[in-house]
């Protein structure tokens, strides 16, 4: 099992080249990055947290890509990822091309985690219905694997057309950049995990283990199998004993471990912190 961090990092934080090397230098295997484009000023929906207002930290995330960029250059072994890409708000062309970079530039060192997205006021902007942007996520995903795959690439579906294309670079990792979906345990995000995705990144560990036979059944009906996904547990906070060693048990093949937003010196305070509780499980 793999132990990698998340850090809502913003222009507030602890900067990406200087988080990646104290990441690389404890041990750890991959970090990830979150992603907003813009918060609307308005506010139909309602904050993730459960709270009254809005973390000020939402308005004010980088550029994943760039940052992650920043973070595979100064850096040698650790994976670099998203956590999580709002794909459907994205260009794919743009963001295929994008990512193959990354993935060039990194030698082979890229994630893409991907989500639905839930704020319902962002998705609007982007001319995309909460309803649709699932549907708009999974043709994304497909013509973003036609391109880092095809020489002659092409997808033709309800919310992308691409005529017969040439994009270069391919990714440097066999079979694309891996695409890891996030969300709850659900048919339609596990019938698209069965159909293009590399695995499971749901949010914390609640529920995974009573989800996986269904997770398993979705990818038995697309000729795969469930050992053949990575499981990798997102935002995980190691508040009691057994709890990492029970993640192991299930088949989590990565657990994520959520570091608070600080600056420099709180931040490799708390990486030392998360050090220490994965040592024993190394």
């Amino acid at each position: 099992m793999k132990f990698g961090v998340t850090l809502f990092m913003t222009d507030e934080t602890v900067g990406p080249a200087e988080f990646a090397l104290a990441v690389e230098e404890r041990g750890f295997d991959s970090v990830y990055v979150p992603e907003h484009t813009h918060i609307p000023a308005r506010r139909l929906t309602p904050p993730p947290t459960g709270e009254d207002e809005l973390d000020e930290a939402y308005k004010r995330t980088l550029d994943p890509f760039v940052a992650l960029a920043v973070m595979a250059a100064v850096t040698k072994r650790i994976r670099v990822g998203t956590g999580v890409c709002v794909l459907a708000q994205r260009e794919p062309i743009v963001t295929a091309k994008a990512a193959a970079t990354l993935d060039v530039a990194s030698g082979g060192r890229l994630d893409l985690g991907v989500g639905y997205g839930w704020n319902a006021d962002e998705i609007a902007d982007h001319g995309i219905t909460m309803s649709e942007r699932r549907a708009v996520l999974r043709e994304h995903a497909l013509t973003m694997q036609a391109l880092w795959r095809d020489d002659l690439a092409s997808f033709h579906g309800d919310h992308v057309d691409l005529e017969p294309s040439w994009s270069w670079p391919k990714p440097v990792q066999e079979g694309g950049v891996p695409i890891l979906l996030g969300g709850a345990a659900g048919p339609t995000l596990f019938a698209q995990i069965a159909e293009f995705g590399a695995g499971w990144m749901p949010f914390g560990g609640s529920g995974v283990g009573a989800a996986l036979p269904d997770l398993a059944r979705a990818c038995e009906a697309a000729g795969r199998r469930l050992s053949d996904l990575r499981l990798c547990l997102f935002g995980v906070v190691p508040d009691s004993p057994g709890k990492l060693e029970h993640y192991r048990s299930l088949g989590v093949t990565e657990i994520v471990l959520r570091v608070p937003a600080g600056g420099s010196s709180a931040v490799r305070r708390d990486l030392d912190r998360l050090e220490a509780v994965v040592a024993p499980l190394r």
